[in-house]
């Protein structure tokens, strides 16, 4: 599967999820926020439109990694009356919490409806 990943520069390329750590205490938990088309917006219309952002942490001497949210952007425009008719959009950035005492790699995987699969990560250290 890793060959349907795609990956690049956030700032160039509009598809990469972007991972952002707010805070990160062992205690508190790790608190990120996530977006897609930091650097050069994404398209939010009924025909382009991100579908969603799945995120995964692998600790440090981890085999596997765990799947720690999935957020569903559903509303792109469409209406009753067609394509980009209305003025609902959601955007494809949302916060998520989560908690780890170890340090890891935050990965995120975004899905462009015309584009495919996106990929981005950032090093956790606590």
């Amino acid at each position: 599967m890793k060959k349907l990943f795609q990956s690049g520069d956030w700032a160039k390329e509009k598809h990469v999820p972007v991972i952002e750590i707010i805070e990160a205490d062992k205690e508190k938990g790790v608190r990120i926020k996530l977006s897609v088309g930091k650097g050069n917006p994404h398209p939010n219309t009924t025909a382009h439109h991100i579908l969603w952002i799945e995120v995964y942490f692998l600790m440090e001497g981890d085999k596997f990694p765990y799947q720690v949210g999935r957020i569903e952007f559903t509303s792109h425009g469409a209406s009753t009356n067609g394509a980009d008719t209305s003025s609902v959009y959601t955007a494809p950035d949302a916060e998520l919490t989560f908690g780890t005492a170890k340090n890891g790699t935050i990965y995120a995987a975004s899905y462009c409806n015309i584009h495919g699969l996106w990929e981005g990560e950032t090093i956790l250290k606590l």
